[in-house]
């Protein structure tokens, strides 16, 4: 099964914290989780209003419009994501995870299990990225996701852009003629 993830964390840097992280299946079915615990020295002016201000639990962002959350939805430590992720993830005979530009969201994820050694046996150990896909497809890799995959919502919030790569995969995997 071909997962769809991403994840938004503290900032393009070492030692980065995780924020939240959003999978989608290519069937439909989602998990999102978001982290209670980061080191809020880290959180920029950029990253409160891109990435916060999209986040769906904590008090102060109660008011905002709510994220589509069909399936798995929790805030929790790095240890309770980590075991839930596991568990949505044993759902899956085999899986092969797909993001955007990789160098953050695998490292995070694969942390997010105590390294890369210790992800979920079912899990590919080797991750796929749509950007590649789409210079392989003579797609500028730099184009906006949700322009090209014609959804719109809440950009920088994980599920949503989670959700952008999988319909970017689906369009450029379709034979439609780009």
């Amino acid at each position: 099964m071909k997962i769809f993830f991403d994840t938004e964390f503290t900032g393009l840097r070492q030692k980065t914290n995780l924020l939240s992280i959003g999978l989608v299946s290519e069937d439909g079915r989602t998990f999102y989780a978001e982290a209670s615990q980061f080191d809020k020295q880290q959180v920029d002016t950029w990253i409160t209003e891109n990435v916060l201000a999209n986040m769906r639990f904590g008090d102060i962002y109660e008011s905002r419009p709510k994220i589509d959350l069909e399936h798995h939805a929790e805030k929790a430590d790095r240890a309770g994501i980590a075991y839930d992720l596991d568990e949505w993830l044993a759902q899956f005979d085999a899986v092969e995870m797909w993001g955007d530009c990789l160098a953050y969201d695998w490292v995070l994820f694969c942390d997010l299990f105590g390294g890369a050694m210790s992800i979920p046996q079912n899990v590919y150990y080797i991750p796929f990225d749509i950007c590649t896909l789409m210079k392989m497809s003579n797609v500028d890799p730099d184009i906006s996701r949700e322009e090209f995959s014609g959804i719109s919502g809440a950009k920088h919030n994980a599920l949503h852009d989670a959700k952008c790569i999988r319909a970017c995969y689906q369009k450029l995997t379709s034979g439609v003629q780009l």
